[in-house]
């Protein structure tokens, strides 16, 4: 059975620094169909349902001029009742863990989350778009055109190839 906020078999947590190094600012909020963590997917389907994310001002409604000419979007929102503390976790509770960063579980040091959205419509300042795996009421941090509609700018450079130290 899962339970919220428990320490599996093969998991450890670490005690958070007194304070965060830099300070967000949520420039508007999701809405999705789901209120329980649980009841939440996974992850995000193109199929999935239609979603908002509302835009705050003074993000917008300047702040989205121009992206009516995308298909998709990457939406990055905090993750704000995930835990933060977990280092080796075992997401199958299975009793074999693995390391937070090799995994794409909500519970991080810094909760974010990302997802590839299909952009429906903008209505106002708001986006209506299918693709989240979110709660109702998460907080957005931004909002991006999908990067494989751009062409990188810089022309490939020596050293290009080679592995950093």
């Amino acid at each position: 059975m899962v339970r919220l906020n428990e320490i599996r078999a093969g998991e450890t947590a670490a005690a958070l620094p007194a304070a965060p190094d830099a300070g967000v600012f949520f420039i508007g909020r999701i809405h999705t169909p789901w209120t329980d963590r649980l009841a939440c997917p996974r992850q995000g389907r193109l199929d999935g349902p239609t979603c908002r994310i509302e835009v705050f001002a003074p993000w917008a409604p300047a702040g989205l001029e121009g992206m009516g000419q995308y298909e998709h979007l990457e939406v990055l929102y905090w993750l704000h009742l995930s835990r933060r503390d977990l280092l080796r976790q075992s997401p199958a509770n299975d009793g074999s863990a693995r390391g937070t960063f090799s995994l794409r579980s909500p519970v991080r040091p810094n909760p974010i989350g990302t997802s590839l959205v299909r952009l429906l419509g903008i209505e106002g300042t708001s986006l209506m778009v299918r693709g989240l795996d979110c709660l109702d009421g998460t907080p957005l941090i931004d909002l991006k055109p999908d990067r494989c509609a751009f062409t990188p700018v810089a022309p490939r450079q020596p050293g290009d190839d080679e592995v950093a130290t």
